[in-house]
């Protein structure tokens, strides 16, 4: 009769136990199938994010350190519009030697004009004027980093637009310990653009 008693007990306490691991087991299998779920999500918003995030351009001219003239946007690949670099501020044209050096620059680092750039839009791809603002790519460079890095811009962060922000402050900091550009000892530029353009326009 014992026996019988603790072959009932032992009986219960099995079907217990094997009740809690069908419960965790149910609640990890509806886990799995949710990360697989929000995982899957993820990724197709990812896809279509990169696809509306870009655009293949051909460069018409290189307009200052900052800005370009391309060719290839939207439904119209034969108008120009113009791109704004975000993120920097480079010398206007009539701050010499600034100016001119970094257009300059910019139409280097672009090389050849029938090689298309890639540009990045981030949160806001227009400013208060129209111009379009982006990162513009070249051969797996950054070339708004590459202004600020060789000294011919400034690092300005703008919202809402702060992807890169890190690195542009990096490469400013670079250009800056370097002594190049605008940051040389010998002959600074004494005043920021944005300063100069209240001054003089």
């Amino acid at each position: 009769m014992r026996s019988k008693i603790l072959f009932t007990q032992r009986r219960k306490d099995a079907k217990v136990k094997i009740r809690t691991l069908a419960v965790l087991l149910d609640l990890w299998v509806r886990k799995i199938v949710i990360l697989g779920c929000l995982l899957l999500l993820m990724s197709c918003q990812g896809n279509n994010q990169a696809a509306s995030n870009q655009a293949q351009v051909k460069v018409a001219r290189v307009v200052s350190g900052q800005s370009l003239e391309v060719l290839g946007m939207a439904e119209q690949p034969n108008l120009i519009s113009r791109v704004r670099l975000v993120g920097i501020d480079a010398p206007d044209l009539q701050q010499h030697p600034w100016g001119d050096q970094a257009r300059q620059l910019l139409e280097k680092l672009i090389g050849d004009p029938e090689k298309p750039v890639t540009l990045e839009f981030d949160v806001e791809a227009k400013d208060k004027i129209g111009r379009t603002l982006a990162y513009v790519w070249r051969d797996q460079q950054l070339l708004n980093e590459q202004v600020v890095k060789q000294g011919y811009a400034l690092f300005v962060g703008r919202s809402p637009n702060h992807k890169y922000d890190q690195r542009l402050e990096r490469a400013q900091q670079w250009a800056r310990l370097m002594g190049k550009g605008i940051w040389n000892p010998e002959k600074p530029m004494r005043v920021p653009p944005a300063e100069f353009r209240r001054r003089n326009l």
